[in-house]
């Protein structure tokens, strides 16, 4: 699997050293002019780029027109497209219509599977394949997980029915071993320790060891039990003083670590 961790505008420079490709908030780049200046470097020099569509930020996908600019602008690799939260219907509906949009060559639209259910999240990644797309990419938050986990610990049964609806998926071929799949975010981070089995988990991305850090909280090696309260919205705008460098540097390795 290949991380990558969205980091803060201080952590821009720095996040080559620990990521394997750069992820892109497309909204940022209209309001940052050095997240813009980043991410135009990032592509002259040949680094693989994911591009979000800023639904989990922003509420909902960002402007169609802004994020059309942005593709032709930057090329990313791949370009996660619009979805709507828990809406299987609504982003079935996107990805109809994204089929038709004509991108540069070279970039692979990605769709995300929003479900209410089980059923709605087959339906959901049926339909994606059928329309054509190459890759597709789970969300870590919906509701509908905890029906496959009694665990009490509401952060640590929402990353098990997300381990369970994907192998379920997985067991039943819904998803072939060579699908490419991407992992949108986490509630926990060793979630991604349960992936190990499964060759189809392509990418991953989550601020999770970012945010820990933000919050003060040290992984262990189990990772957490909680979901740090930090997110980008509130500390894109930190200062780098501001981050304890010895506990990021402990969070991210210990985030590869997990993954052994």
């Amino acid at each position: 699997m290949k991380i990558s961790h969205e980091v803060p505008l201080c952590l821009l420079e720095d996040s080559i050293k620990f990521n394997d490709y750069d992820y892109c908030l497309p909204h940022l780049l209209d309001e940052e002019p050095g997240y813009e200046e980043y991410f135009r470097q990032a592509k002259s020099q040949g680094r693989y780029i994911i591009m979000d569509n800023s639904l989990h930020e922003l509420g909902e996908a960002y402007n169609t027109e802004r994020l059309l600019y942005w593709i032709n602008e930057l090329k990313p690799n791949e370009f996660i497209i619009p979805d709507v939260w828990e809406d299987c219907t609504a982003s079935i509906v996107n990805a109809r219509a994204w089929t038709l949009a004509d991108l540069p060559e070279g970039v692979t639209k990605v769709a995300v599977v929003q479900a209410k259910s089980i059923r709605e999240a087959i339906t959901c990644y049926q339909t994606y394949k059928d329309l054509g797309y190459q890759k597709i990419a789970f969300s870590y938050g919906g509701s509908y997980y905890l029906e496959y986990s009694s665990h009490p610990n509401k952060n640590l049964a929402k990353a098990l029915g997300r381990i369970e609806v994907v192998s379920r998926l997985y067991t039943s071929r819904i998803i072939s071993h060579t699908d490419r799949v991407h992992l949108l975010g986490c509630q926990v981070p060793q979630e991604f320790s349960w992936y190990k089995d499964m060759p189809f988990i392509e990418t991953i991305d989550t601020s999770n060891p970012i945010m820990a850090t933000i919050d003060g909280l040290a992984y262990t090696t189990n990772g957490l039990t909680e979901k740090p309260k930090a997110n980008m919205n509130n500390y894109f705008y930190m200062a780098a003083e501001d981050l304890d460098w010895e506990l990021l540097d402990w969070n991210i390795n210990h985030f590869r670590k997990l993954l052994k």
